[in-house]
Parts: C-alpha cells; structure tokens; sequence
C-alpha cells in the first residue's frame, strides 16, 4: 500500500468511526432511556433485523419467492449490507468506546490468520 492509498483509508476510516460514533450518540438520544443491558442486547437484536434484510433483498433479487417475483436489485442487497456493516459498528461502539481500535485489532488477526502460516503478505492484495 502506498503512502497516498495509506493515507486515503486512515481517513476514510476516521469518517467511518466518527459516523458511527454520531449514529450512537443520535439513537441514545433518539430513543427511549432503557438500562444499558437492556439497550445494549436491543442493538445487538437490531443486527439479525439486518441481517434478515439481506436475506429478504438476496430472494427478491434472484426471484426466489414465485408470489413476489424479482421485488429487489443487487442495489438493494449492496445497501443492506452496507446497513448491516454501519449496524454492526454501531453495535460495538455501543459495547466499547473503544470501537475502532478493537475493530482494527481483530481485522489485523483475520487478515494475518488469511494469509496462512509462513505468507508474507502480497502487495495489493487483501485475502479475506
């Protein structure tokens, strides 16, 4: 990765943590005053609703359910997946403040762990 694309992510990635960071702040004021467990399992719950969103655009996009036909666009599975990616970074800021570091450190693994033992990694490529 060169210096430019390095710099491009890290600030990409600053926009993405202080997005999600303003989405959490917004839904602790937007919603009801719950005790913390109870709003923390609530957003946890919040990802499956995403999740079955994903699933629910996948069967209209490939018209699967022969009473609806082809109901949605592989647009529309792109954005519930980005729903789902912004739901689950909401989820774990509302765990840890810590959020973008713990992210980060366990994406360092995964991508380690991908590589195999022994790999170096390849320039320009991310094996996931």
């Amino acid at each position: 990765m060169s210096d430019h694309d390095a710099a491009a992510a890290s600030t990409t990635d600053d926009g993405l943590w202080e997005a999600v960071g303003h989405l959490q702040e917004w839904l602790v004021r937007a919603q009801p005053a719950r005790p913390p467990q109870e709003t923390l399992l609530l957003r946890m719950l919040k990802l499956s609703e995403e999740v079955g969103e994903v699933a629910e655009a996948v069967i209209g996009a490939t018209g699967q359910n022969p009473r609806k036909g082809t109901s949605h666009t592989w647009d529309d599975v792109q954005s519930e997946l980005c729903d789902v990616i912004i739901t689950a970074a909401v989820a774990l800021r509302t765990l840890t403040p810590d959020a973008r570091e713990v992210f980060t450190a366990h994406l360092d693994r995964v991508r380690e762990r991908s590589l195999g033992p022994g790999r170096p990694p390849q320039q320009g490529r991310h094996p996931v």
